[in-house]
């Protein structure tokens, strides 16, 4: 991968997907990053971990942006997730003035970027966000196919003991 490529960044969300399923959270992994090609702050989903049901990947690293700047406007920084945003997520990317997004795989029962909601096409905000979506999509949809696997046969397996 080129660094400074949107693919090259996926694969650093992707680290952070994987970061996630260590911690036994669905694997969905977020990096924002300045124009100057920083890594300004990463996250993943920690819901369970935290207890805290917006500790979705993306808040995660955009609070983390905004203790870094020391500023609740990201203006000009692009986050990197490795799942279409959730309609939670894609109000926060508008209220923190995000400039662009780059998500891997389409999420087809709560996608809000184009899959079910287009909230961050929406005309009516005061803040509209430059939006790339499929980058490694593949990639990124297997990581997320291949826990839930393992999770339903853990699952299928309990019940037998």
């Amino acid at each position: 991968m080129v660094p400074d490529s949107d693919e090259y960044y996926m694969e650093l969300a992707l680290a952070q997907a994987r970061c996630a399923e260590d911690l036994d959270e669905i694997p969905v992994g977020c990096v924002i990053v300045d124009p100057q090609g920083r890594i300004v702050s990463s996250g993943c989903n920690q819901t369970i971990t935290a207890h805290d049901p917006t500790a979705h990947a993306e808040i995660v690293a955009l609070r983390r942006a905004g203790l870094a700047l020391d500023n609740y406007r990201l203006v000009g920084l692009t986050m990197y997730v490795t799942l279409e945003p959730c309609c939670m997520c894609a109000g926060a990317l508008i209220h923190s003035r995000i400039h662009r997004l780059v998500y891997g795989a389409d999420d087809p029962k709560t996608g809000a970027c184009s899959s079910v909601f287009d909230v961050l096409k929406n005309p009516r905000h005061n803040h509209i966000i430059e939006v790339r979506g499929g980058v490694l999509a593949c990639q990124c949809a297997n990581v997320l196919s291949a826990f839930f696997r393992r999770r339903r046969v853990e699952q299928k397996n309990s019940r037998k003991n």
